[in-house]
């Protein structure tokens, strides 16, 4: 019985508690008021940062970094994007909640009923509890100091990754009072983080003035949903465009319950019925006004490229990129940015948005460009032979950073600046809503979305010719883009039918699409699908850039440093000649074992997979095996003469070979990773599964065994060269065959068949080298008896052991310009 009094008891009790809540006004009376979407109030004396809120809407959240650690490894960048949430207020008691929906389930109904049905069958996430202080009229305040003095963005984390331990550090953190501002469509609040940690890792050592505390700030913003009329357009696998994706649980039986819609901006047209019309809001872009110039202008031009794509879709002066204004924040949602981002080193470029998580609607282009990219480039051009001007440009891989010596009439700031203005183009054409489009070069130099290598010719007099580096003005495949993003159809047109006529448009016009997840990686089968790469042909163009490479290393000397450059310093300029191939020689391996595929629905009149031609795919094997001779991978002796170790006070050894000699250049280390370019590519697993399945399926194509031959044919199988340097570079190049091959007969991501047909090479190749005993001692006869040896040894390990020679690595490659 006394329980029965308990519930109404405390009822009363809580009902007396919030009727003792005082008023907003009282509660902020003598604070700082700051007026916004979400009003808030600055108690300076305490401390406490006080924020008003309507219980019952719902908002997006965005976190950011306002300033940055300076590391590209660690990759804390200023002005860096975090999560975008879409979250609902909900008032629960004395408590306000911060709830995340979760949208990846939904049912796309009028019937109220099943729609909850969804809601409550998936977790939701509450981000945040705040305890009510103060209520008026529908609004409550809350303390939002502890919220916004966080770790939202997951610092604690990317710290970790570099190495020691980190926390926040509250005693040493505080509200950033200078950076909480009040918009009528959006609040910021920000905050000073302190992490402190012991054992920091070496690129936190490298950057942070005390490597034991790093003080960042962060950025909150509370942004209003975009007001109704935004109408979400259907995803297709053939069009570059992608946004958010959910289940819907009210479709039909016989239907997808996949729903997928692409991101794009909200533009409209003046007069829906005109097929030019102006838009009623353009989409302008605002470069940071902390870039310098000439690469602020270069970014402003390359960017208004796209104006010529959104014309083609129909819009007038639709697009349009302006310095950013005087005092604008750049995190301020309301500004498409263009930030310039500074690092210790080189590093990625990015492009992201804020997006209406409901819709896909893109709210706010956001990007970041490494200011090393650029100079670094023009550094490397002006130290290529004075008086011969500038030499190959640009910020692409950074294995054609140098190429060697162009015309005097193109300057190397020129050549850099073609470049940036093609990176400007690329980022925002990520914030525009597009996808990588690494088949573009296909098509010659069809879309800013791919990854362009310098266009280099080789003139009669055997000089490089620079002056068509770099494409200028958007691609055809990016008109094709925007008219399928951002096309506006007229009254009684299907949209549907419209987008699909758009699609067939360009399938009839021979273009191309694939993007990261068919190139990225080396063991990709994509056949047209390759990063930093020119051409239809991967063989002629390795071919080709072979032969850059080589007019550049014949040429390369001292004299191509700056008078009282350390000489030393050369040997960066060396690392991009030498490795001026690297990217070319990737696509030319991926013919081999690969396939001509397409995201094709059907209908569509596309084939949708057929393998390169056994023909072809040896002419690849052939070229690609080429990179392996010595004279593929020896430097001129001029050069060798002339690259002692770093001088005292030197800069580090990232961007040089690396080495095992000390601090002596180490040729034989510079030949492995030049081999270890085409090895790691033709062995890579997947690969192999894929030829091994080719000489199942078809007895004619290039199978596993055809290329293992060729290889050990090449290596192995041959005579020891009579020159000193060339037989030691053959020995490098045979041992890393042969910790590849071993490599690849234990790899667990290679099919049974492939373990086995590698084995069985590795047994035939030990038989071959029983006989090496019996020759006079000889370095040669060395290598042959510890690869017979570490052969038996593999063969009779216990199961999943295996030590080869550790390997090294290749110096930095993309992006170009790190």
């Amino acid at each position: 019985m006394k329980a029965t009094f308990i519930i109404p008891i405390l009822a009363l009790l809580a009902g007396a508690v919030a009727a003792q809540l005082p008023s907003i006004e009282e509660r902020t009376e003598g604070l700082v008021k700051h007026e916004g979407y979400v009003t808030f109030w600055w108690d300076a004396g305490a401390g406490k940062l006080w924020a008003e809120f309507r219980p019952g809407e719902q908002l997006i959240y965005v976190y950011s970094l306002a300033t940055g650690l300076g590391s590209n490894p660690v990759g804390l960048d200023r002005k860096q994007l975090g999560g975008t949430r879409l979250v609902a207020l909900r008032r629960v008691g004395p408590k306000l909640l911060l709830v995340q929906p979760n949208l990846k389930f939904r049912a796309l109904s009028d019937d109220a009923a099943e729609r909850n049905a969804v809601t409550e069958s998936f977790a939701e996430s509450v981000l945040f509890g705040f305890k009510i202080e103060a209520e008026s009229g529908g609004r409550v305040l809350v303390d939002a100091t502890d919220f916004v003095v966080r770790d939202a963005q997951g610092i604690a984390r990317k710290l970790k990754g570099d190495g020691g331990t980190w926390k926040l550090d509250k005693t040493r953190s505080s509200t950033w009072i200078d950076g909480c501002k009040g918009f009528p469509r959006n609040t910021e609040l920000e905050a000073l983080l302190t992490f402190t940690g012991e054992g920091a890792g070496s690129n936190v050592r490298r950057v942070a003035p005390t490597s034991s505390a790093v003080t960042l700030r962060q950025r909150h913003s509370f942004v209003k949903l975009p007001p109704d009329g935004y109408r979400s357009r259907a995803f297709d696998p053939r069009a570059p465009s992608s946004g958010p994706s959910f289940q819907d649980y009210a479709a039909p039986l016989d239907g997808d319950m996949e729903v997928r819609w692409i991101g794009r901006h909200r533009l409209e047209k003046t007069d829906p019925s005109a097929a030019v019309s102006e838009a009623k809001e353009p989409i302008v872009y605002y470069v940071d006004r902390g870039v310098p110039e000439p690469v602020r202008s270069a970014l402003v031009e390359g960017a208004s490229w796209w104006d010529e794509a959104f014309e083609a879709a129909g819009f007038k002066d639709a697009f349009r990129v302006e310095v950013m204004p005087e005092g604008a924040d750049p995190l301020d949602v309301r500004y498409n940015v263009i930030n310039w981002v500074h690092r210790s080193t080189r590093g990625w470029s990015y492009g992201s948005s804020v997006s209406d998580p409901r819709t896909g609607e893109i709210i706010k282009g956001h990007v970041l460009l490494g200011s090393l990219r650029v100079r670094q480039d023009r550094l490397i051009f002006e130290g290529m032979t004075p008086g011969q001007g500038g030499c190959c440009g640009a910020s692409g891989p950074p294995g054609s950073g140098a190429l060697g010596f162009a015309d005097p009439k193109t300057e190397p700031v020129e050549t850099a600046l073609a470049r940036v203005r093609q990176l400007s183009a690329h980022e925002v054409g990520h914030t525009l809503g597009f996808a990588h489009n690494f088949a573009a070069s296909v098509n010659g130099r069809a879309s800013v979305m791919d990854y362009p290598a310098p266009k280099v010719l080789i003139r009669e007099d055997g000089s490089l010719d620079l002056s068509d580096a770099y494409d200028v003005g958007i691609g055809e495949w990016d008109k094709y883009s925007v008219r399928y993003a951002y096309t506006e159809f007229g009254p009684g047109v299907s949209e549907e039918a419209g987008l699909d006529a758009i699609v067939q448009e360009w399938l009839t016009a021979g273009m191309h699409f694939a993007s990261d997840q068919d190139a990225r990686s080396l063991g990709t089968a994509h056949a047209l699908a390759h990063l930093w790469d020119n051409g239809s042909d991967p063989v002629a163009e390795l071919a080709h850039a072979l032969e850059v490479r080589r007019v550049a290393m014949d040429r390369l000397s001292e004299s191509a440093l700056p008078k009282g450059a350390p000489v030393a310093a050369l040997e960066e300029t060396v690392v991009p000649v030498y490795l001026h191939h690297r990217y070319q020689l990737e696509a030319a391996a991926k013919l081999i074992g690969g396939y001509h595929y397409t995201y094709a629905l059907r209908g569509d009149g596309q084939v949708p997979q057929r393998p390169v031609p056994a023909a072809r795919q040896r002419l690849a094997l052939e070229k690609v095996l080429s990179c392996l001779r010595p004279e593929a991978l020896t430097l001129p002796g001029k050069l060798l003469d002339v690259l002692p170790p770093a001088p005292f006070g030197g800069r580090g050894a990232r961007e040089r070979f690396p080495r095992r000699t000390g601090a002596i250049f180490d040729p034989m280390a510079v030949a492995e990773t030049a081999a270890d370019l085409a090895l790691k590519a033709l062995l890579h697993p997947q690969r192999a599964t894929r030829l091994a399945m080719a000489a199942s399926l078809d007895s004619g194509g290039l199978g596993l065994a055809e290329v293992l031959n060729a290889l050990l044919l090449r290596t192995w199988g041959k005579a020891p060269s009579q020159d000193t340097y060339e037989a030691g570079i053959e020995r490098v190049v045979e041992r890393r065959v042969l910790d590849q091959l071993m490599g690849l007969a234990s790899s667990t991501g290679a099919s049974p068949t492939v373990r086995a047909q590698v084995t069985g090479r590795l047994r035939s190749l030990h038989a071959e080298l029983a006989s090496a005993d019996q020759v006079a001692e000889t370095v040669e006869r060395s290598h042959r008896l510890l690869a017979r040896d570490d052969i038996r040894r593999f063969l009779d390990r216990p199961w999943d052991q295996r030590q080869p020679t550790r390997s090294v690595e290749a110096p930095p490659g993309s992006p170009i310009g790190r």
